[in-house]
C-alpha cells in the first residue's frame, strides 16, 4: 500500500474535515422533529389524492415519505374533511394532507404546500350553460359541495352565493356528488384534476363539460394543528416536506399519477 506523502496527508485532513463541516451544517440546518409520541394523522377520500377501498393515494405516498423521514410514529385514520378541521383546530388531530388555507384556518393550523392545481366547475351539458355567470343566471340550476370544502378565490365566490340562494347541497364526500349528477340532482359541482379519474369511472365524461375560471393555482399542503404541535416543531415538519419538494421527490409522487406536464404544473410554485 502506498503512503500518502506529507503534502497529501495534509491536503486529504482538510478535505475530510471540510465534509464533516457540511456534513454537520446540514444536520443543524434542517433538525429532525422531535418524535415525543404516537402522532395522529387523517386523510380524507378524494380522488387520486386518496381512495379508502384501495388505500392508495397521492397523500399517503407523501405522508409515508414525510413519516420515514421523520423516524416517528403515526396513528392513521380516515375521516370526514369537516370533522379533520374540527380536530386539528381542537388538537385531537395532529396531521391531515392536501389542505388549503384561509384566513379562519391560518388560526389554528399551519401548512407546508407541497402541490397546487387549478379548480375547475364541471356541469351537466344539458344544461346549457358554458360559464361561471351564465350557471349562477339560471335559478333552476344547482351545484353539490362537500361539507368545509374551500376552493379558488372566483369559485369561493360563486359557491357562496349560490349557498345564500339555497342553491347548495352538501355531501360527505365526492363520491356522492359524481352520484347526483349522474342523476341530475345537481347540476354542477367543483372539480380539480385528482378527480378526472372518477369521473371517467362514472361515465360522466358525455354527458358533463368542464367551466374553467381565471383563478391561479391553488396551494395544497400537509395541514399541521397549532394546538397540539409547538411552533418550533411545526418549522421541522414542514423542512422535511420543503426537502421532498426540492428533492424532486414530490414531483415523482406526482409522475404516478399524471404526465410529466401536469406533474411539473403542480410542483411549480
Amino acid at each position: 500500500m502506498c503512503k500518502p506523502d506529507s503534502r497529501s496527508h495534509v491536503l486529504l485532513k482538510i478535505v475530510l474535515a471540510m465534509l464533516l463541516m457540511q456534513g454537520c451544517e446540514r444536520v443543524v440546518a434542517v433538525p429532525l422533529p422531535v418524535c415525543s409520541r404516537t402522532f395522529t394523522l387523517a386523510y380524507h377520500q378524494h380522488g387520486m389524492l386518496y381512495e379508502k377501498d384501495s388505500n392508495t393515494g397521492i397523500d399517503k405516498d407523501v405522508a409515508q415519505e414525510l413519516m420515514r423521514r421523520s423516524g416517528c410514529k403515526f396513528e392513521i385514520s380516515v375521516m370526514p374533511r369537516s370533522r379533520i378541521w374540527a380536530w386539528i383546530e381542537s388538537g385531537e388531530l395532529d396531521f391531515s394532507m392536501s389542505g388549503i388555507t384561509n384566513a379562519e384556518r391560518d388560526r389554528f393550523a399551519g401548512f407546508a404546500w407541497y402541490l397546487c392545481n387549478k379548480y375547475y366547475l364541471l356541469v351537466r351539458k344539458d344544461s346549457g350553460v358554458k360559464s361561471l355567470p351564465a350557471f349562477e343566471a339560471d335559478p333552476a340550476l344547482s351545484i353539490g359541495a362537500i361539507r368545509s370544502f374551500r376552493y379558488s378565490p372566483a369559485l369561493n365566490r360563486f359557491v357562496d352565493r349560490l349557498t345564500s340562494r339555497k342553491r347548495v347541497t352538501e355531501v360527505p364526500d365526492h363520491a356522492q356528488l359524481l352520484g347526483m349528477i349522474s342523476l341530475n340532482r345537481i347540476q354542477g359541482m367543483i372539480i380539480e384534476p385528482f378527480n378526472y379519474s372518477q369521473v371517467d369511472r362514472q361515465a360522466l365524461q358525455k354527458m358533463t363539460r368542464i367551466i374553467e375560471t381565471e383563478d391561479p393555482p391553488t396551494l395544497h399542503g400537509l395541514i399541521m394543528s397549532k394546538k397540539s404541535l409547538p411552533a418550533a416543531e411545526r418549522k421541522k415538519w414542514a423542512a422535511i416536506i420543503d426537502g421532498m419538494h426540492k428533492d424532486g421527490t414530490i414531483y415523482r409522487i406526482l409522475r404516478k399519477y399524471f404526465d410529466r406536464k401536469m406533474a411539473q404544473s403542480m410542483v411549480d410554485f
